[in-house]
């Protein structure tokens, strides 16, 4: 039998969100987590230390580092371009949270420079690759609810500040509600409709100045750059409507709510923030009755952030696509910027961009298995 040869992983940004990745690709026998780094070196030691990877420092050192295949960037909205490019002129591949960059000049020229070095770009959101939307996925593709017609999503609550110790990035260029959580809602969208072929919307700013609520930074007032409610009407390639709500002004926390209407029946969704969930059908019913509910049951192994990174890795090592890839990371960039152009314009946005053909997950896939 071969050796088992995992793939090498290198982190980059051990802020809040470090955590749900190391947590997981610690776990996947098929990756190797080599060394964690950030700005802050103390920062870094500890989340290595707390996940048991050997190794921690600087971005340089993660970029230098030999044993590193693939460089995980979870730095800010803001710099992802830009560590992204100097990962691959390091010479790796490169998985980046969401969104790939914060311009489409900037995405463009990192997937054009990876595509020259023969090297791979993955972008987040991985929770289309998790059992909850990948059943429904398969629901659809089996013409569960007939042909799919439209779409409604919402995500809206109080906003990032009343929670997150340091909100300010998150009310900065490249992120606000639309930015930050639109990724996950029209990344399933795409997956589900196709690529997205123009789109129209409307925007707000509640208030122009934001207060952080939480931590020792308790107090602390900040400018917002970018308007905290949108309203999108988008138009699919294959014919599909759809209209989302993504929002920070709401008191009425209500988030995760995904519904697809086709000819036959109406599916609704699993939060597509998260990697599980009841997947749910109804179909027409008596006027005055209730809906009748269908749960169709999941099919494959729950993991969590961090599944877009091994299936990468084994993709590579496999010679195949992988999922959640450079152009589908562009395209909902460039539904995004083109949201937020059409809520300054008033115009609708017309679409050049496409994501190509988005594979499923194998059924039998599992994200705790040695494969390689």
């Amino acid at each position: 039998m071969a050796a088992h040869n995992p793939v090498g992983i290198g982190l980059v940004g051990a802020g809040n969100i470090s955590d749900q990745y190391l947590s997981n690709l610690t776990r996947f026998p098929d990756l190797h987590v080599a060394v964690v780094g950030d700005l802050d070196t103390g920062r870094a030691e500890t989340q290595a230390r707390k996940y048991g990877v050997e190794e921690w420092g600087t971005a340089a050192d993660v970029l230098a580092h030999p044993g590193v295949d693939i460089v995980v960037n979870l730095t800010v909205p803001a710099v992802h371009a830009e560590v992204s490019s100097a990962i691959v002129a390091a010479g790796k591949h490169v998985w980046s949270e969401k969104p790939i960059a914060v311009d489409r000049a900037d995405a463009r020229a990192l997937l054009d420079r990876a595509a020259a070095a023969g090297l791979r770009v993955g972008v987040a959101p991985d929770t289309v690759l998790g059992p909850g939307l990948q059943t429904a996925l398969r629901a659809i593709a089996r013409g569960d609810i007939g042909t799919p017609l439209s779409a409604q999503t919402v995500m809206q609550n109080a906003g990032p500040d009343l929670w997150h110790p340091d909100p300010e990035f998150l009310f900065a260029k490249g992120a606000g509600p639309l930015f930050d959580m639109g990724p996950y809602y029209i990344t399933a969208l795409v997956c589900l409709f196709g690529s997205v072929s123009r789109v129209a919307a409307v925007g707000s700013t509640a208030r122009a100045v934001r207060t952080v609520r939480n931590g020792h930074r308790a107090g602390t007032e900040f400018t917002v750059a970018v308007p905290t409610h949108v309203s999108a009407l988008t138009q699919f390639e294959h014919g599909g409507v759809g209209q989302s709500v993504f929002s920070f002004d709401s008191p009425l926390t209500r988030t995760g709510f995904v519904e697809i209407t086709g000819t036959e029946g109406t599916l609704v969704l699993p939060d597509p923030n998260t990697f599980a969930g009841d997947v749910r059908i109804t179909r027409v019913q008596q006027p005055g009755q209730d809906p009748a509910w269908e749960t169709v049951t999941p099919v494959g192994i729950e993991a969590g952030r961090g599944l877009g990174v091994l299936d990468m890795a084994r993709a590579i090592r496999g010679g195949r696509p992988h999922i959640a890839s450079g152009d589908l990371g562009y395209h909902v960039l460039d539904a995004m910027i083109s949201i937020d152009e059409s809520v300054t314009s008033g115009e609708m946005v017309q679409i050049a961009s496409t994501a190509g053909e988005i594979p499923l997950v194998p059924e039998d896939r599992d994200p705790f298995g040695a494969t390689l």
